[in-house]
């Protein structure tokens, strides 16, 4: 699978449109819901795990697993942090839904990013959020 890198260089320097698309043919084309299955089965994980990882409420997390529910950019950073996603693997899955990247010039989410690096779970990134005045993940 080629990065989001590749596919802008691709764009960039391609002579036609169609040119690049058939060369690239990982555009993600999928629901949030989709998505999320997708991460669980290629990463083999338990739903119930991910869900206890994450902090959320166990109905509410199902309902965004289904597709119930849309939720908050705090709350699929929650669940990435459950799914224990890369910083690559975040910034997708924010994008799917239609949410900003994390960017690392804004205060809070340098901090997501930091604990997203050194592979802290939700509870240690929340400390350090409140520690810096800043709103936790809830």
């Amino acid at each position: 699978m080629k990065s989001t890198g590749e596919l802008m260089d691709l764009l960039k320097s391609g002579s036609s449109y169609k040119d690049v698309i058939s060369t690239f043919p990982e555009f993600i084309d999928l629901t949030l819901s989709e998505y999320l299955q997708y991460i669980i089965a290629e990463k083999e994980l338990k739903k119930s795990e991910v869900i206890a990882r994450s902090g959320i409420e166990r109905t509410y997390a199902y309902q965004i697993f289904r597709g119930e529910k849309v939720p908050s950019r705090n709350k699929l950073l929650a669940l990435s942090f459950g799914m224990n996603l890369t910083l690559e693997e975040v910034q997708t899955l924010l994008m799917v839904n239609g949410y900003a990247q994390l960017y690392a010039k804004n205060k809070r989410d340098s901090a997501i990013i930091f604990a997203l690096s050194k592979g802290q779970n939700i509870i240690e990134l929340n400390e350090n959020l409140f520690s810096m005045g800043e709103s936790v993940i809830d």
